[in-house]
């Protein structure tokens, strides 16, 4: 979950880490450090906070080098603090190391270490890692060595990258956490994303766990943890480095949310039901494979929070066609597994391709003999690669925490796997067709929306209740987790059925409720609204505006579109909602207090 990135080239190393390090803060921003050879030994500052902070102490001190490692951390082993903050070293500080994920035998080692005499000043996993190395090489092993054989003795997920003094050289390691190589007419890049480095190249290496890769100025190699080498294809991001920009927004979450049209377009276009196969570069991203569902019965999906949420919809709309569906969180998945047959589909739902409870699931899935297929963002990725097959959203790249136009790009691929999965031959033109005019129509709502109007309304509700029937349910679940993340307030999703068996309770005239009453469901929805307004509670209506809602107090208004697509639209006006209660009460919106964009750990 924290972020890495790495350079060696004929340029300044410090310019391009500080850069690489504030585009990746959206995965950690607890604490963030950097390390550089200078050729006599290992530069190092590290601070607490944000990059920003590291910039300021930095600014003083005159350090240069042609090849450094940095981070910005997401804490799991011990609290922010200078100590704890990345990059760790050994006793003699010539060996510096960089990790993200977590060392499952960390205790026992750092046992062994001690007793060899090595000193720790920290409470994290991570600093027993160039001790090891610094142990190997004061056995004589050569830093190649040392470096793999201190791999081996590692257990639990890891993304590592390591300088020594006196060489300008990068060792990187990845098992079980995503770390990509860039390839620049400057040099070469490493990093736990892309948008780490997109400004300076497009064409990038994806690593697989028990890859090793050796960078330097003069090139890189691949190899496994015996030394044995390894072939890894370069491919060609297509994400824009101005993709990964603000573009004069003032959060990366309000330029995504506007980006929706355009993602969805992406999402829509061209894609087919084909007998040419994917490849894991993504030659065929457009298309899925006939025989991947030529036998599938059911379907069972496992995704954690929005991709969940995108994960239920996608249920409800295969329901709708009587396929057999299921939704299970990832987290669960493993320690309560399912019953499966043989004709069910796995279906991991999640925007990085990297996220570690779906990986884990959908290693148990396969596992046990089941057809996967990932619905992801990244080509490349884990989970793309994994799987039998990959559909990709191509939302483009996501810098703010809070899922915003990723959710809407799994939703429309879902919709289109629906129709995929449909006995009607008429189906998928139908949703195809429908989901050709709902770019426009996500505009119109951005263009003509009052959720900033309703944000000040509402901004002092001491909790928020969401609910929905059908596919408003998960749309219920998505609005109340987007509020939750970003305003720190209390808020809770709800069938709207389910409201008088409990949750009604805490209703009062001081909740507002948001109904979603999209769809089929909108009849059924107005006896849930009455219900509310007997209690005084205020109550913001989400749906058609050429349908009149008694007992509402305020509406959100969508444009009429199918009812299967009608929830997307009501989410676009639930994410304005609550970036705009957000930014009302002055929250860090692209870095939610304790989260991260991806999660990597279990």
């Amino acid at each position: 979950m924290c972020g890495i990135i790495g350079y060696v080239g004929d340029q300044d190393a410090m310019e391009t880490l500080l850069i690489g390090l504030d585009n990746l803060e959206y995965r950690g921003y607890d604490s963030a450090g950097v390390a550089l050879q200078n050729g006599g030994g290992v530069d190092l500052v590290k601070r607490e906070g944000e990059v920003n902070t590291l910039k300021a102490a930095i600014s003083s001190l005159d350090i240069q080098g042609s090849s450094g490692i940095g981070h910005t951390r997401w804490s799991t082993h011990g609290e922010p603090s200078d100590a704890n903050a990345h990059p760790h070293t050994d006793c003699s500080n010539d060996v510096a190391v960089v990790h993200n994920g977590i060392i499952d035998n960390y205790n026992e080692l750092r046992v062994q270490l001690t007793e060899a005499g090595h000193t720790f000043t920290s409470d994290t996993d991570t600093e027993v890692i160039p001790h090891l190395v610094a142990e190997k090489l004061s056995e004589g092993k050569t830093p190649k060595e040392a470096f793999t054989q201190t791999l081996t003795a590692l257990e639990g997920s890891y993304a590592i990258a390591m300088v020594l003094s006196g060489e300008d050289t990068i060792y990187a390691a990845r098992s079980g956490s995503p770390l990509v190589v860039g390839i620049g007419d400057d040099g070469y890049y490493l990093a736990s994303d892309v948008p780490a480095f997109l400004e300076f190249t497009e064409d990038v290496i994806y690593l697989e766990d028990g890859d090793v890769a050796i960078l330097s100025e003069t090139g890189y190699e691949t190899i496994d943890v015996e030394g044995n080498p390894v072939s890894r294809t370069v491919d060609t991001v297509e994400w824009s480095p101005e993709g990964a920009e603000k573009g004069g927004f003032d959060h990366y979450m309000l330029k995504e949310i506007h980006e929706q049209p355009t993602a969805l377009e992406r999402a829509t276009r061209g894609r087919a039901l084909t007998d040419a196969r994917m490849t894991d570069g993504g030659t065929a991203a457009n298309e899925i494979d006939p025989e991947l569902i030529a036998d599938v019965d059911s379907v069972q999906f496992i995704a954690c929070g929005t991709s969940y949420h995108a994960a239920l919809y996608g249920e409800q709309l295969l329901a709708d066609r009587g396929i057999e569906a299921r939704t299970s969180l990832a987290s669960e998945f493993v320690a309560s597994p399912p019953p499966l047959r043989e004709e069910t589909l796995v279906i991991g739902v999640t925007q990085s391709g990297e996220t570690a409870d779906t990986l884990e699931a959908l290693r148990e899935a396969k596992a046990r003999g089941q057809k996967t297929l990932a619905i992801t963002n990244v080509i490349g990725s884990t989970a793309a690669r994994e799987c039998d097959e990959a559909m990709f959203i191509r939302a483009g790249p996501e810098i703010g925490v809070a899922a915003t136009k990723t959710f809407s790009s799994q939703v429309t691929t879902l919709a289109q796997f629906a129709g995929f999965l449909s006995d009607d031959p008429e189906d998928l033109p139908a949703i195809q067709s429908e989901l050709t005019t709902l770019p426009d129509k996500v505009q119109q709502v951005l263009n003509e929306s009052e959720a900033e109007e309703l944000a000040n309304k509402y901004r002092d509700a001491p909790s928020y209740f969401f609910v929905g029937r059908g596919t408003g349910h998960p749309v219920a679940l998505e609005g109340a987790l987007k509020l939750k993340e970003i305003s720190y307030e209390h808020a809770e999703g709800f069938p709207a059925g389910e409201l008088k068996h409990g949750p009604l309770a805490l209703v009062t005239p001081e909740t507002p409720v948001f109904a979603i009453a999209t769809g089929e469901n909108e009849d059924r929805m107005q006896g849930t609204i009455r219900e509310v307004a007997a209690r005084g509670a205020p109550v913001v209506v989400i749906g058609d505006g050429s349908v009149t809602f008694d007992g509402a107090t305020d509406q959100l208004t969508i444009p009429s579109t199918s009812p299967e697509l009608s929830g997307i639209l009501a989410n676009v006006q639930l994410q304005l909602l609550s970036y705009h209660i957000a930014s009302l009460l002055d929250r860090p919106i692209d870095k939610p207090r304790n989260l991260a964009k991806s999660v990597t750990v279990e």
